[in-house]
Protein backbone atom coordinates (compact mmCIF):
# COMPACT_ATOMS: atom_id res chain seq x y z
CA UNK A 1 0.00 0.00 0.00
CA UNK A 2 1.26 3.83 -1.08
CA UNK A 3 1.08 6.25 1.56
CA UNK A 4 0.77 9.52 0.12
CA UNK A 5 -0.94 13.24 0.88
CA UNK A 6 -3.95 13.79 0.70
CA UNK A 7 -5.87 13.37 -2.54
CA UNK A 8 -9.65 13.90 -4.10
CA UNK A 9 -10.85 11.35 -6.96
CA UNK A 10 -14.51 12.18 -8.42
CA UNK A 11 -16.23 9.02 -7.58
CA UNK A 12 -19.84 8.90 -7.53
CA UNK A 13 -21.91 11.06 -10.43
CA UNK A 14 -24.65 13.36 -10.10
CA UNK A 15 -26.90 10.97 -10.99
CA UNK A 16 -26.26 8.08 -8.70
CA UNK A 17 -26.15 10.45 -5.80
CA UNK A 18 -30.05 11.71 -6.89
CA UNK A 19 -30.85 8.31 -6.83
CA UNK A 20 -29.44 7.31 -3.57
CA UNK A 21 -30.93 10.02 -1.46
CA UNK A 22 -34.30 9.81 -3.30
CA UNK A 23 -34.40 6.01 -2.77
CA UNK A 24 -33.30 6.99 0.82
CA UNK A 25 -36.36 9.31 1.30
CA UNK A 26 -38.69 6.99 -0.20
CA UNK A 27 -37.90 3.81 1.69
CA UNK A 28 -38.29 5.91 4.84
CA UNK A 29 -41.25 6.70 3.96
CA UNK A 30 -42.63 3.31 2.70
CA UNK A 31 -41.39 1.57 5.80
CA UNK A 32 -43.33 3.85 7.81
CA UNK A 33 -46.26 3.60 6.16
CA UNK A 34 -46.00 -0.01 5.37
CA UNK A 35 -45.54 -0.61 9.10
CA UNK A 36 -48.47 1.60 10.02
CA UNK A 37 -50.89 -0.14 7.00
CA UNK A 38 -49.52 -3.85 8.68
CA UNK A 39 -50.52 -2.60 12.25
CA UNK A 40 -52.95 -1.02 11.61
CA UNK A 41 -56.15 -2.98 13.61
CA UNK A 42 -53.47 -2.94 16.75
CA UNK A 43 -53.11 0.76 15.70
CA UNK A 44 -56.79 1.60 15.62
CA UNK A 45 -56.54 2.73 11.98
CA UNK A 46 -60.27 2.71 10.76
CA UNK A 47 -60.78 1.65 6.84
CA UNK A 48 -60.35 5.14 5.64
CA UNK A 49 -57.68 5.74 7.59
CA UNK A 50 -56.06 2.40 5.78
CA UNK A 51 -57.33 3.71 2.15
CA UNK A 52 -55.37 6.67 2.89
CA UNK A 53 -52.32 5.24 4.35
CA UNK A 54 -52.68 2.89 1.07
CA UNK A 55 -52.95 5.64 -1.37
CA UNK A 56 -49.86 7.60 0.18
CA UNK A 57 -48.15 4.60 0.17
CA UNK A 58 -48.36 3.48 -3.30
CA UNK A 59 -47.52 7.11 -4.54
CA UNK A 60 -44.37 6.95 -2.76
CA UNK A 61 -43.91 3.69 -3.90
CA UNK A 62 -44.66 5.03 -7.53
CA UNK A 63 -41.36 7.04 -6.89
CA UNK A 64 -39.46 4.51 -5.89
CA UNK A 65 -39.63 2.51 -8.72
CA UNK A 66 -39.10 4.95 -10.70
CA UNK A 67 -36.37 6.09 -9.51
CA UNK A 68 -34.78 2.15 -9.17
CA UNK A 69 -36.30 1.80 -13.10
CA UNK A 70 -33.90 4.74 -13.75
CA UNK A 71 -30.68 3.55 -11.73
CA UNK A 72 -31.19 -0.13 -13.48
CA UNK A 73 -30.77 1.95 -16.49
CA UNK A 74 -27.76 4.28 -15.30
CA UNK A 75 -25.88 1.43 -14.67
CA UNK A 76 -25.41 0.71 -18.23
CA UNK A 77 -24.58 4.42 -18.81
CA UNK A 78 -23.14 6.12 -15.72
CA UNK A 79 -19.43 6.18 -14.95
CA UNK A 80 -17.24 2.95 -13.86
CA UNK A 81 -18.26 3.17 -10.20
CA UNK A 82 -21.93 3.76 -11.20
CA UNK A 83 -22.39 0.31 -13.64
CA UNK A 84 -22.91 -2.61 -13.08
CA UNK A 85 -19.35 -4.12 -13.63
CA UNK A 86 -18.72 -1.68 -10.61
CA UNK A 87 -21.23 -3.00 -8.30
CA UNK A 88 -22.26 -6.83 -9.09
CA UNK A 89 -20.01 -9.57 -7.36
CA UNK A 90 -20.20 -11.98 -10.18
CA UNK A 91 -18.00 -11.04 -12.67
CA UNK A 92 -14.13 -12.09 -13.44
CA UNK A 93 -11.43 -11.71 -10.97
CA UNK A 94 -13.92 -10.84 -8.12
CA UNK A 95 -12.95 -13.59 -6.05
CA UNK A 96 -9.57 -12.79 -6.10
CA UNK A 97 -10.22 -9.09 -4.86
CA UNK A 98 -12.42 -10.37 -2.29
CA UNK A 99 -9.55 -12.84 -1.12
CA UNK A 100 -7.22 -9.75 -0.60
CA UNK A 101 -9.40 -7.09 0.74
CA UNK A 102 -10.50 -10.32 3.44
CA UNK A 103 -7.00 -10.75 3.97
CA UNK A 104 -6.09 -6.93 4.40
CA UNK A 105 -9.40 -6.61 7.12
CA UNK A 106 -7.72 -9.69 9.28
CA UNK A 107 -4.61 -8.10 9.42
CA UNK A 108 -6.15 -4.54 9.61
CA UNK A 109 -4.60 -2.70 6.42
CA UNK A 110 -6.91 -3.46 3.76
CA UNK A 111 -6.38 -1.20 1.02
CA UNK A 112 -9.50 1.58 0.52
CA UNK A 113 -11.95 1.53 -2.41
CA UNK A 114 -12.74 4.57 -4.78
CA UNK A 115 -16.13 2.67 -5.30
CA UNK A 116 -17.48 -0.56 -4.08
CA UNK A 117 -15.04 -2.56 -1.70
CA UNK A 118 -15.66 -6.32 -2.64
CA UNK A 119 -18.15 -6.89 0.51
CA UNK A 120 -19.77 -3.96 -0.47
CA UNK A 121 -20.65 -5.37 -3.56
CA UNK A 122 -22.59 -8.58 -1.95
CA UNK A 123 -24.47 -5.70 0.40
CA UNK A 124 -25.34 -3.82 -2.94
CA UNK A 125 -26.82 -6.34 -4.60
CA UNK A 126 -28.52 -8.00 -2.12
CA UNK A 127 -30.47 -3.94 -1.49
CA UNK A 128 -30.76 -4.17 -5.58
CA UNK A 129 -32.57 -7.83 -5.52
CA UNK A 130 -35.30 -6.59 -2.40
CA UNK A 131 -35.40 -3.32 -3.93
CA UNK A 132 -37.09 -4.85 -6.75
CA UNK A 133 -39.12 -7.45 -5.46
CA UNK A 134 -40.78 -4.82 -3.02
CA UNK A 135 -41.08 -2.85 -6.83
CA UNK A 136 -42.61 -5.26 -8.33
CA UNK A 137 -44.44 -6.83 -5.81
CA UNK A 138 -46.08 -2.99 -4.54
CA UNK A 139 -46.92 -2.38 -8.51
CA UNK A 140 -49.20 -5.94 -8.64
CA UNK A 141 -50.70 -5.20 -4.87
CA UNK A 142 -51.67 -1.46 -5.78
CA UNK A 143 -54.19 -2.84 -8.28
CA UNK A 144 -55.06 -5.77 -5.90
CA UNK A 145 -56.00 -3.45 -2.85
CA UNK A 146 -56.84 0.39 -4.44
CA UNK A 147 -57.10 -0.98 -8.35
CA UNK A 148 -53.81 1.54 -8.66
CA UNK A 149 -52.36 1.67 -11.96
CA UNK A 150 -50.47 -0.48 -13.45
CA UNK A 151 -52.76 -3.37 -12.89
CA UNK A 152 -55.16 -1.69 -11.08
CA UNK A 153 -58.05 -1.89 -14.35
CA UNK A 154 -56.88 -5.47 -15.22
CA UNK A 155 -57.77 -6.33 -11.42
CA UNK A 156 -61.23 -4.44 -11.12
CA UNK A 157 -62.10 -5.80 -14.56
CA UNK A 158 -61.76 -9.13 -13.33
CA UNK A 159 -63.57 -9.10 -10.41
CA UNK A 160 -66.27 -6.66 -11.08
CA UNK A 161 -70.12 -7.92 -11.67
CA UNK A 162 -71.02 -8.66 -14.96
CA UNK A 163 -72.36 -5.72 -16.64
CA UNK A 164 -70.69 -3.61 -14.15
CA UNK A 165 -67.74 -0.71 -14.92
CA UNK A 166 -64.42 -1.63 -13.59
CA UNK A 167 -64.05 2.13 -13.25
CA UNK A 168 -67.12 2.48 -10.74
CA UNK A 169 -65.27 0.30 -8.29
CA UNK A 170 -64.20 1.29 -4.98
CA UNK A 171 -61.29 0.07 -2.96
CA UNK A 172 -63.16 -1.16 0.46
CA UNK A 173 -66.64 -1.61 -0.78
CA UNK A 174 -67.69 -4.84 -2.36
CA UNK A 175 -70.89 -3.27 -4.57
CA UNK A 176 -70.41 -4.49 -8.12
CA UNK A 177 -68.38 -7.73 -6.95
CA UNK A 178 -68.51 -10.89 -7.97
CA UNK A 179 -67.58 -13.10 -4.98
CA UNK A 180 -66.38 -15.73 -6.37
CA UNK A 181 -63.77 -13.61 -9.14
CA UNK A 182 -62.85 -11.75 -5.49
CA UNK A 183 -62.15 -15.15 -4.19
CA UNK A 184 -59.79 -15.91 -6.81
CA UNK A 185 -57.76 -12.49 -7.24
CA UNK A 186 -57.38 -12.81 -3.54
CA UNK A 187 -55.68 -16.61 -4.43
CA UNK A 188 -53.57 -14.65 -6.88
CA UNK A 189 -52.71 -12.19 -4.61
CA UNK A 190 -51.21 -14.29 -1.88
CA UNK A 191 -47.93 -15.51 -3.06
CA UNK A 192 -47.38 -11.68 -3.96
CA UNK A 193 -48.09 -10.11 0.01
CA UNK A 194 -46.87 -12.97 1.01
CA UNK A 195 -42.98 -11.75 -1.18
CA UNK A 196 -43.71 -8.07 -0.28
CA UNK A 197 -43.90 -9.02 3.26
CA UNK A 198 -41.13 -10.84 3.83
CA UNK A 199 -38.79 -8.88 1.70
CA UNK A 200 -39.90 -5.95 4.12
CA UNK A 201 -38.30 -7.48 6.69
CA UNK A 202 -35.52 -9.04 4.72
CA UNK A 203 -34.88 -5.18 3.79
CA UNK A 204 -34.84 -3.90 7.67
CA UNK A 205 -31.86 -6.44 8.37
CA UNK A 206 -30.02 -5.16 5.29
CA UNK A 207 -30.43 -1.94 5.62
CA UNK A 208 -29.16 -2.29 9.63
CA UNK A 209 -26.04 -4.12 7.99
CA UNK A 210 -25.54 -1.44 5.30
CA UNK A 211 -25.66 1.02 7.67
CA UNK A 212 -23.47 -0.59 9.99
CA UNK A 213 -21.12 -1.35 7.16
CA UNK A 214 -20.74 2.18 6.05
CA UNK A 215 -19.81 3.42 9.33
CA UNK A 216 -17.65 0.44 9.94
CA UNK A 217 -15.92 1.24 6.47
CA UNK A 218 -15.34 4.77 7.25
CA UNK A 219 -14.22 4.43 10.62
CA UNK A 220 -11.27 1.62 9.38
CA UNK A 221 -10.86 3.08 6.07
CA UNK A 222 -11.56 6.77 5.77
CA UNK A 223 -12.01 8.40 2.29
CA UNK A 224 -15.14 10.36 3.22
CA UNK A 225 -17.84 7.69 2.85
CA UNK A 226 -21.12 9.30 3.46
CA UNK A 227 -19.81 13.17 2.33
CA UNK A 228 -19.37 11.66 -0.79
CA UNK A 229 -22.79 10.93 -1.40
CA UNK A 230 -23.12 14.67 -1.47
CA UNK A 231 -20.15 15.61 -3.21
CA UNK A 232 -19.22 12.96 -5.42
CA UNK A 233 -15.30 13.09 -3.84
CA UNK A 234 -13.90 10.83 -1.42
CA UNK A 235 -10.27 11.96 -0.21
CA UNK A 236 -7.95 9.20 0.86
CA UNK A 237 -4.23 9.49 2.06
CA UNK A 238 -3.38 5.75 0.22
CA UNK A 239 -3.49 4.55 -2.90
CA UNK A 240 -7.14 2.60 -3.91
CA UNK A 241 -7.27 -0.23 -4.75
CA UNK A 242 -9.52 0.19 -7.65
CA UNK A 243 -7.41 3.22 -8.61
CA UNK A 244 -7.20 2.38 -12.50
Amino acid sequence: MTTMSLQSYAVWDRPTRWFHWINFVCVVALIALGTAILYGKALGVTDDGKLLLKTVHVWFGYVFALNLGWRIVWAFLGNRHARWSGMLPFLRGYGTSLAAYLRGLARGDERPYLGHNPVARLMVSLLVLFLVVQAVTGLVLAGTDIYYPPFGYWIASWVAAPGVDPSTLVPYNDTGIDAASWDAMRAFRTPFITAHYWSFYALLVLIVIHIAGVVTTELREGGGLVSAMFTGRKVFDRDPADDV
